[in-house]
């Protein structure tokens, strides 16, 4: 990954328009759209295929009417909803891996998960370890308990969530050339077990 990379972000966040775009659009091509797909290419064979967001934003519902991300996004799904992610950005990049409730059934898949011991268990090791290593536990929560979940559930924090994912940032200053593709790989090596445990006991009902 080139520093142009993360200078396009840089100067779309200043001059998001559609002139500004256009001008720039071979930098876009062959700084970020061009590395990434190289660098997920190489990925492909141990975590899957990766699908790039496009980088036009939906401004169908929003007042903001800036036309472009200034981030490029990338997902690759193992299952239902449950996938890893990778966003690069102006001041580098992050990654990780979780699920996003689409369907209430998925959220109830993962709070009876959560709440037996054998699998609630294991995801606190998961979510414990990956704390440990630096990413931060993410997603949808309810302030207060599930209905039919008690306050002082062992795993309470875990259950309140509708959604669950584990990310951490990674600076430009590491994402130089190849070691781009390093930080990915050991980063979403990382989150594996997450991701495992979401497929096992989220994605399938």
């Amino acid at each position: 990954m080139g520093r142009k990379a993360f200078a396009f972000y840089e100067e779309l966040a200043a001059d998001n328009t559609r002139e500004h775009w256009h001008r720039n659009k071979e930098t876009y091509e062959t700084e970020v759209r061009e590395p990434l797909l190289a660098l997920l290419e190489e990925l492909e064979d141990e975590f899957g295929q990766a699908k790039l967001f496009r980088p036009q934003r939906d401004t169908r519902f929003t007042g903001d009417k800036s036309p472009y991300k200034t981030y490029q996004g990338v997902t690759v799904g193992v299952g239902g909803t449950v996938g890893y992610y990778l966003q690069l950005q102006a001041d580098g990049l992050f990654l990780g891996a979780g699920f996003h409730s689409f369907d209430s059934a998925d959220t109830a898949r993962y709070r009876a998960a959560v709440d037996a011991d054998g699998p609630g268990k294991e995801l606190v090791k998961i979510t414990d370890r990956l704390v440990r290593d630096g990413f931060e536990l993410v997603g949808e929560r309810v302030k207060t308990q599930p209905r039919g979940y008690s306050a002082d559930h062992p795993r309470i924090e875990l259950i309140r969530h509708k959604s669950l994912g584990a990310e951490r940032t990674v600076p430009k200053s590491r994402l130089q050339g190849r070691k781009a593709l390093t930080e990915v790989r050991d980063g979403w090596r990382k989150v594996r077990p997450l991701a495992d445990w979401l497929l096992e006991h989220v994605a399938t009902g």
